[in-house]
């Protein structure tokens, strides 16, 4: 496990991947790429077809459901304030600020083993 902080190295590894889940895990929210993860654990925020939606405000699981299928083609990591994915004219971003978090961690970006699965022995990103 490491803790990535101010790195956005991690990142790269979402660059051009598809978005294949978005999963609702009682209290945050995670999207899958087939293999990485990132696990949004404060409440992500972002904009879909140009409607901007707040997790878990009515609309939004819906909203966040269209970006299955998206592609990553961008990324902001602003230490402290936020960690955003880009896809297109679409973002879904993580509050990395303490009142948004509520806990030291706000994500967390699960890699994959060396055969490209998610496991134990991949690498495990924390902001």
């Amino acid at each position: 496990m490491t803790t990535a902080q101010d790195s956005d190295e991690p990142l790269q590894l979402l660059m051009g991947l598809e978005v294949s889940a978005v999963s609702f895990v009682r209290d945050y929210v995670e999207l899958h790429f087939d293999g990485p993860v990132l696990r949004a654990l404060s409440d992500p925020v972002g904009v879909y077809g140009g409607r901007e939606w707040r997790f878990p405000a009515p609309g939004s699981l819906e909203l966040m459901h269209c970006y299955i299928g998206k592609t990553v083609d961008g990324y902001e990591l602003d230490p402290g304030r936020i960690l955003a994915l880009d896809f297109g004219e679409d973002r879904f971003a993580i509050p990395l600020d303490s009142d948004s978090t509520g806990d030291p961690e706000a994500v967390h970006l699960v890699g994959v083993d060396k055969s490209g699965r998610t496991s134990d022995l991949g690498a495990m990103w924390i902001w």
